[in-house]
């Protein structure tokens, strides 16, 4: 009988799923933290290969179409 008042949602108590919620909340912040650094690292790569070009393969790259102003 005590059982079934801390069953109110079916297989867990409030308690437990307010902490179930709460962790998925964490790990999802956890998670998209870890994309924002990955993202980041991508682009810091991408510009160091960047700057290590000659002018030739830039050239080869983006060709010779832009303005000077």
């Amino acid at each position: 009988m005590a059982k079934r008042k801390e069953e109110t949602n079916g297989l867990f108590s409030e308690d437990m799923l307010s902490k179930l919620k709460e962790t998925k909340k964490e790990l999802l912040k956890e998670e998209q933290k870890l994309e924002e650094e990955k993202e980041a690292q991508r682009l810091f790569e991408r510009k160091e290969r960047e700057k290590n070009l000659s002018f030739a393969e830039l050239l080869e790259r983006h060709g010779d179409k832009g303005n000077k102003f």
